[in-house]
């Protein structure tokens, strides 16, 4: 058993960037240099260390999220190799939500890409300091400075240089704190040799080593009157600053190498531990009492427990959660309390607590503030979960999950393995919350949607060589939202008499007017139930005030033209008039609801489709060609970018139209074509 590490030399990062950046590909020669692993897996030969689920070596790409751990420079890192891949960027998105820091790896021929953007929004929410990572600087058309450029265009930060390389790129990388160059030697680049810059390439060095020194600057006023006086300082002095400007968010320190072929990682390694903050360093977690009552949870190990649990994972058939502990202390046999709505407390016992390195565990007998940490034994915490004391309850920020966009009809094989198909659904929706299964009304079909194709893919190969559960698929389906044309108003008079058991009439009567008005993309759904009372009493109680905004609120579900949930619509009830005692709340419910329902038809629906932001990469020759399917497929082109023989079309494009079109994009460039789409909202096609 393992025991907990110093919180003060510890370091929680995870690696993230767009799909191919080389995320894993660095992880994996960090791990090397490291000592962990004493080979390095090639994400090509289907060998890599953290991509151990048969699909990741299958497909060559990272599909979840995976924990390791590395020692350095006396130091603990804890990181989080993260999918590069936008449908499974729940993985990211809840990463992000506890780690501490993060390296961000950016194509030297491409710089910043669509993924790398929706990466550094969730870098952005959690308020995480980061460092830059510009790999793949060997291969032709790589460009350390235009890379730099596409940071400071597309993510609208200044990213401060620390490694640059030489401008002829031999795998030399000079440092510009300590005025040294550093090349990588030995059979895995493990063999670092540092050298004084000579002083030929530290005058080519001289205008990035200025804008570094001007950024830590800021942070501090000594250096930046020695800087003035154009006086050399201490390394020490200029790497405290700019440890100041990157866990204040104001500087975001880049390097240069090439992971694949060893060149430039250890001192990204370095800077981890030299720059990026510890548990204890980052503010204080903000969180909610049973009682309303906000309150900040401080990284420490006295206290009440506070943690968060951020994944669940089947490991060996078995159910285990990863949390990360915000506060206090946490043993095997430790109860802990899950808060729910509506002020419910469920209680659950932990079994087992691990440390975790990808697919292996190390037992540990205690785990404190700080750590991230694997539990045997809980049944019913989920995703976004807090774990708490049972007599301090509490809920920490939840972590956000998107709505799937595209659904696939399955069935298993056997009628006998429905009951099988169904608890393997149940088991990889609870490790994926943006996996849902629903049923369609129409055909009694079992649907499960999700993000994408691929993760649609990986999904089925997973129920049937995990779970062992042999399934039929249909064709994809396109999740559909709905909105309304215009604005309109409708009323509704409910009047109904029925006979009792009793022989008595039961007699109900209301009347109520509403509004329906269209509301920009992306707004939601508002409802306003503060309605003008006429009629006898001319005030409403309390349940028919709920009355009312539940009779407004049940027909949105189901729109007027397909019966997709509706959005971006505002419902108003205007007036309603009551009868006394026969205006009971169940009948203003009714009345409210169908006035929305007339509303609702006289406005007219349109029917939304996902429009994903798409970019597609051509050779320079092949774009006719290939913006003329586009505009067939009714794309709308934003703009396009050339470099070297490559060309980028930008256009946003109806998820339905692009089913497929990987396929159809490589027979046109001979399979030199590329593309990558990110959802970016519903609307009409």
């Amino acid at each position: 058993m393992s025991k907990s590490p110093d919180l003060a030399r510890v370091r929680n990062i995870g690696i993230a960037a767009h799909v191919d950046a080389g995320k894993t590909t660095l992880t994996e020669r960090m791990l090397y240099y490291a000592g962990v692993s004493h080979k390095i897996g090639e994400v090509h030969e289907g060998a890599a260390h953290m991509d151990y689920m048969v699909e990741e070596q299958t497909h060559g790409i990272t599909i979840t999220a995976a924990v390791t751990r590395l020692p350095w420079r006396e130091h603990l890192i804890q990181l989080i190799d993260t999918p590069g891949h936008v449908d499974f960027t729940i993985e990211v998105e809840r990463s992000m939500r506890v780690l501490d820091g993060c390296v961000i790896v950016l194509d030297g021929v491409r710089g910043v890409e669509p993924q790398t953007e929706t990466v550094w929004r969730q870098r952005t929410r959690f308020r995480l300091p980061a460092l830059f990572f510009i790999n793949k600087l060997d291969r032709p058309g790589a460009d350390f400075s235009r890379a730099l450029a596409t940071v400071q265009e597309r993510l609208g930060v200044e990213p401060v240089a620390v490694t640059v390389p030489l401008p002829d790129y031999d795998g030399t990388v000079v440092h510009l704190i300590d005025k040294t160059c550093w090349r990588f030697a030995g059979e895995r680049g493990e063999l670092v040799e540092v050298t004084p810059c000579d002083a030929v390439t530290w005058e080519r060095m001289r205008p990035w080593r200025e804008s570094l020194l001007l950024a830590a600057a800021e942070m501090d006023d000594a250096l930046a009157e020695l800087v003035l006086a154009e006086e050399e300082p201490e390394p020490e002095a200029v790497w405290a600053a700019l440890r100041q400007a990157t866990l204040a968010g104001k500087a975001y320190p880049c390097f240069a190498g090439s992971a694949l072929r060893n060149q430039g990682v250890q001192p990204v390694m370095d800077s981890v531990v030299r720059l990026l903050p510890s548990p204890t360093e980052r503010p204080p977690s903000l969180a909610h009492r049973t009682d309303g009552r906000e309150e900040t949870v401080a990284m420490e190990s006295s206290g009440p427990l506070a943690a968060l649990a951020f994944k669940v994972q089947m490991w060996e058939g078995r159910r285990h959660v990863f949390a990360r502990l915000y506060r206090g202390t946490l043993k095997p046999g430790d109860e802990v309390a899950i808060p729910g709505p509506n002020g419910t407390l469920r209680q659950e016992r932990v079994a087992r607590l691990f440390d975790v390195d990808a697919h292996h565990r190390t037992r540990l007998e205690e785990a404190t503030a700080g750590q991230i940490v694997l539990m045997a034994g809980l049944r019913w915490a989920t995703t976004g979960d807090t774990l708490c004391a049972p007599g301090y309850p509490l809920w920490l920020e939840r972590i956000e999950t998107r709505e799937p966009v595209l659904g696939l009809a399955i069935e298993p094989y056997s009628s006998g393995d429905e009951e099988k198909l169904l608890e393997a659904l149940d088991k990889l929706q609870q490790e994926d919350p943006t996996l849902r299964v629903e049923e369609d009304a129409e055909t009694g079909q079992r649907v499960l949607r999700g993000m994408g194709e691929l993760h649609l893919q990986i999904a089925g190969e997973r129920l049937q060589r995990e779970f062992n559960v042999p399934i039929r698929v249909g064709r994809p389906d396109v999740v559909t939202r709905e909105t309304i044309e215009r604005a309109a108003e409708a009323d509704s008079l409910f009047h109904r008499v029925m006979e009792q058991p009793d022989g008595k009439r039961l007699e109900m009567r209301v009347w109520a007017k509403v509004a329906v008005e269209p509301l920009a993309r992306g707004t939601g759904v508002t409802v306003m139930a503060e309605p003008q009372v006429r009629g006898t009493g001319a005030e409403l109680s309390p349940p028919q005030r709920e009355a009312v905004a539940g009779g407004a609120g049940d027909v949105l579900a189901n729109g007027p033209v397909t019966g997709s949930a509706l959005q971006d619509v505002r419902v108003r009830v205007l007036e309603v008039e009551l009868f006394g005692a026969l205006s009971s709340p169940q009948a203003l419910r009714i009345a409210v609801a169908e006035a929305v329902r007339k509303a609702l038809q006289r406005a007219g629906g349109l029917m939304l489709r996902p429009i994903m932001a798409t970019e597609v990469v051509v050779p320079e020759h092949e774009v006719g060609t290939v913006m003329g399917d586009l505009q067939s497929r009714r794309a709308v082109i934003r703009d396009t970018t050339t470099l070297g023989d490559m060309t980028t079309i930008h256009c946003d494009c109806a998820l339905d139209r692009l089913l497929g079109y990987i396929t159809d994009l490589r027979g046109m460039t001979r399979g030199r074509g590329q593309f990558t789409m990110t959802f970016d909202r519903f609307d009409v096609a």
